[in-house]
């Protein structure tokens, strides 16, 4: 058997462990382990070799150092009470409105994602504070838990974002640019999510209870208190856009600058450090298991010439290259509903983004990754919303027992139909991406 034909026959077997529940970095490393060691004849030396370089070469790397540090970031920003000042805030200009509390559930939402960088640590954190506010005011369960279930998915696209690191990482590209071009398509999705709420009550009026309105003064009051979430963004992101510092430095003194806020708000001792610690350990160490397993398997397929045969076949068939990016776009669509966001970029990014990049698209390579990279964060994160099996969906219902699966699922589709409207828009708009780092 062709190490080409190795490379093809890895995919089923890839899937078949998938499906059987191994953990999807172990299933890469034992396929891309199984890969080199057929592909060099059954001689082992090479494999050991590789393993070792390429566990040495991945754990070392500056640029992953990020990762860890936006995720703490994270813990602190959960812990410091910033969840429950900002949907405060949102709520006393939105509450009164019909559906505000559940605007406001987004619009905490995105601020919340704008210190976070993660979906189901946004999800998880602002069901706690909206979710018994909603309950409140007579908004049905599947309504209230799908709304919040999009809204997490904030999390991963408005900058900083763990899933636009690992893709910068993957394709070579400027981790400061990604965030920006993030930006609109962000602003843009928490936009659709409040005409879909605006729509859905009018659909459903009983979907959604009312409540009063907060006087001027109190509404202003409860917007002072989001200036810690405002200084740390535009510190983190504009430092880094501005050069002033590193992504890397940036997420170092965005992680201080959460701490520092949660231990002046006297949320954090030690204990609470220990919990931050030791979750943000576990998370880090379940990423770069899955980075590795990502890298030994892209290796093995580099190795059979998989990507390359792909794309030089894709360019040959003279398809349109609108065409191939909508089939790619409609593959994250359909698989993102099984696979976590994480594993689907690592698993495919190697391979799709040769294709995209080989073909002509009427803009400059670095732009053409760029745009490319958005929307497959933004198609994967309707992954997490997409039924049968959105991770958001059951992060959400697992704290709100007593609505049934299927009540979230008939609601959700409507915020999967916006998320579909603005990826078309972006695809056939590409400058709505582009616009801010052209």
């Amino acid at each position: 058997m062709s190490n080409l034909e190795l490379g093809f026959w890895s995919f089923p077997v890839l899937l078949l462990m998938v499906f059987l529940r191994a953990p999807i970095g172990l299933a890469m490393l034992l396929c891309g382990f199984g890969g080199w060691f057929m592909a060099m004849g059954g001689n082992p030396a090479p494999l050991l070799a590789k393993l070792k370089s390429e566990t040495y070469t991945t754990f070392s790397s500056y640029s992953l150092t990020i990762i860890p540090l936006f995720l703490l970031m994270g813990q602190f920003a959960t812990l410091s009470g910033m969840s429950q000042a900002l949907f405060r805030a949102a709520e006393s200009f939105l509450g009164h409105r019909r559906g505000g509390v559940a605007m406001a559930a987004v619009g905490a939402c995105a601020g919340f994602g704008a210190i976070c960088g993660s979906s189901l640590a946004t999800a998880a954190t602002m069901s706690k504070v909206a979710l018994p506010e909603l309950r409140r005011y007579g908004y049905s369960g599947g309504f209230s838990t799908a709304t919040l279930a999009a809204g997490g998915t904030l999390g991963i696209l408005i900058p900083p974002s763990v899933i636009l690191v690992i893709y910068a990482i993957l394709t070579e590209q400027n981790i400061a640019k990604l965030f920006l071009a993030a930006f609109i398509p962000g602003i843009l999705a928490a936009l659709g999510y409040i005409i879909t709420i605006s729509i859905y009550v009018r659909l459903y009026p009983d979907a959604a209870g009312t409540r009063p309105a907060v006087p001027m003064a109190e509404r202003f009051a409860a917007l002072s208190k989001t200036w810690p979430v405002l200084v740390i963004f535009f510190v983190v992101v504009g430092g880094i856009y501005l050069g002033w510092f590193t992504p890397t430095e940036g997420a170092a003194i965005g992680a201080a600058g959460t701490g520092l806020v949660a231990l002046l708000s006297r949320a954090l001792d030690w204990q609470v450090l220990k919990e931050s610690l030791l979750g943000t350990a576990r998370t880090t160490a379940m990423i770069f298991f899955i980075v590795l397993g990502a890298g030994f398997y892209n290796g093995f397929l580099a190795l059979s010439g998989v990507p390359q045969f792909m794309a030089d076949w894709v360019v040959t068939q003279g398809y349109s290259p609108l065409l191939v990016l909508s089939i790619i776009l409609l593959f994250y669509l359909v698989f993102g509903c099984l696979m976590d966001s994480l594993s689907m970029i690592l698993l495919t990014v190697p391979i799709f983004f040769p294709v995209i990049s080989a073909m002509e698209f009427g803009m400059s390579a670095e732009h053409v990754a760029i745009w490319f990279g958005i929307l497959v964060l933004i198609v994967v994160e309707v992954g997490l919303i997409t039924p049968p099996v959105g991770m958001n969906l059951f992060i959400i219902n697992s704290m709100d027992r007593e609505t049934a699966m299927i009540d979230t699922y008939k609601a959700v589709l409507f915020f999967v139909g916006s998320d579909i409207v603005r990826v078309v828009l972006l695809v056939a708009f590409p400058s709505i991406t582009l616009f801010l780092i052209a």
